[in-house]
């Protein structure tokens, strides 16, 4: 997420009353995940077990629970809670903005395009031309929607994140301050729900087609002309890439990638990367071919024991 203009680390500080170290007019661009950083953005670290992650990777703003050596070239915002305090920022620069009509006046809708009854549109929503949203869809604010696409009743597109710290009073939620971006030609079905993104967008590439009741995490990438069907789970920044078949009731775990032209076939636990070209199946996943040999072979075990007997 990048801010409306440059800040100085000292404004930042000052924002959160908390000390930094570096240059008072280090520029402060934005704030994102570190899966997502660049330079100019802050990201945030609470683990001692993530600190060297966070020092080197491409943001160069580390907003930290401890005073540390601060690489050359970055700054470090010291916070006692770097989880409250990346919050504090998505409340000032993604503030949630209340809506009092069905349709914002602030969204762009393109030519051509039928949005069905009792359907929310939210603010600075952009849907491109030639779209059907049918009835009772939620289209949560700053979500893209590229040209062709369609959406069927009851999807919503833009909710929270699922992202929770624990703490000793309960459950503390990271805010979410992303967008949902759909390309052309992507169809949705029924009842699916596609989290935003909690700095950056989750995506679905140009082409895709996803069937009744999928849901999509946070932050999580599809690639071009992938087919899902119904029933899949797919978790937090996941990478699908192009023309992915994904059958149904299939359920992935985060920070994995699914190659390009993988066919996961029906309740595959997705539990690690895998490659492209390659059909998988099982829990935990392997190569289809291999996973069906395993079974085959575990059926023989009753009459190996007889013999054996």
């Amino acid at each position: 997420m990048k801010f409306p203009k440059v800040y100085s680390l000292e404004d930042i500080a000052n924002l959160l009353q908390c000390k930094f170290v570096g240059d008072a007019s280090f520029p402060v661009y934005g704030m994102n995940e570190i899966h997502v950083v660049e330079p100019g953005d802050i990201v945030f670290v609470d683990h001692p077990k993530y600190y060297d992650k966070a020092l080197d990777s491409a943001a160069t703003i580390v907003l930290i629970n401890k005073e540390v050596d601060c690489p050359e070239g970055k700054a470090l915002l010291v916070s006692d809670d770097p989880f409250r305090d990346f919050n504090i920022l998505t409340n000032h620069f993604k503030p949630f903005q209340f809506a009092n009509v069905s349709i914002s006046a602030s969204a762009k809708i393109g030519e051509g395009t039928i949005i069905q009854p009792n359907t929310f549109v939210g603010n600075n929503v952009v849907i491109g031309e030639n779209c059907l949203i049918h009835s009772n869809v939620s289209i949560y604010d700053h979500t893209v929607i590229g040209n062709n696409v369609t959406i069927h009743a009851g999807t919503i597109l833009g909710a929270d994140a699922f992202y929770y710290k624990k703490r000793p009073e309960g459950y503390d939620q990271l805010i979410s301050g992303g967008r949902v971006v759909i390309h052309d030609n992507v169809g949705i079905g029924a009842l699916c729900t596609i989290d935003k993104g909690v700095t950056g967008d989750t995506t679905i590439g140009e082409g895709t087609k996803i069937d009744n009741q999928v849901h999509v995490g946070h932050d999580t990438f599809i690639g071009k002309k992938c087919l899902i069907a119904s029933q899949t789970g797919i978790a937090g920044c996941v990478i699908i890439e192009d023309e992915v078949t994904i059958w149904g009731q299939v359920g992935t775990t985060s920070g994995i990638t699914i190659g390009a032209k993988a066919v996961i076939l029906g309740q595959t636990g997705v539990t690690k990367s895998v490659e492209g070209g390659k059909s998988y199946f099982g829990t935990p996943i392997e190569e289809s071919r291999e996973k069906l040999k395993q079974l085959a072979n575990i059926k023989k075990i009753p009459e190996i024991l007889n013999k054996m007997k």
